[in-house]
This record gives C-alpha cells, structure tokens and sequence, in this order.
C-alpha cells in the first residue's frame, strides 16, 4: 500500500482504470485477478484520502472571517 500512496491522484486514477479494464477482460488468473483487486482496492483507499484531504483543505479556504464554513454549490 506504501506504493499507491505515493502517487499522485491523476496517476493512481489511471492504474485504477487500467486494473478495472483488465479485470472486465476476464483474461487474467484466478491469482492475477485477485491481486489485481487487492490492488484496486489498495487505490482506491487512496484516492478517497486524496479526496478528503482536498475537501478539508477547501473548507479551510472558504471559511469566513468569524471561522464560520460556508459551502456552496461550485459554480464553474
């Protein structure tokens, strides 16, 4: 797990694509097909990390001069 932690969101997002695209393949091991999931699984947890450290650090940058979180719908 040491390994997906140290990659970045967009490239841990991508092996997650390639693993889900192999296992849908139906191609691989019994073995292969179970590790390959380990690993997703692996990344996944790290993505969700990704994820909640980046709506944390949002929360800080939208709160208000009294401390006070305000949350709004992005409008890009």
């Amino acid at each position: 797990m040491t390994k997906q932690k140290n990659l970045d969101f967009e490239s841990a997002l991508r092996r997650l694509e390639e693993i889900v695209t192999s296992l849908e393949g139906e191609n691989e091991s019994l073995e292969k097909s179970l590790s390959l999931f380990e690993e997703g699984v692996n990344l996944t947890e790290s993505l969700r990390s990704h994820l909640d450290s980046a709506e944390q650090r949002i929360q800080v940058l939208m709160k208000d001069t009294d401390g006070n979180v305000s949350t709004k719908d992005f409008e890009g």
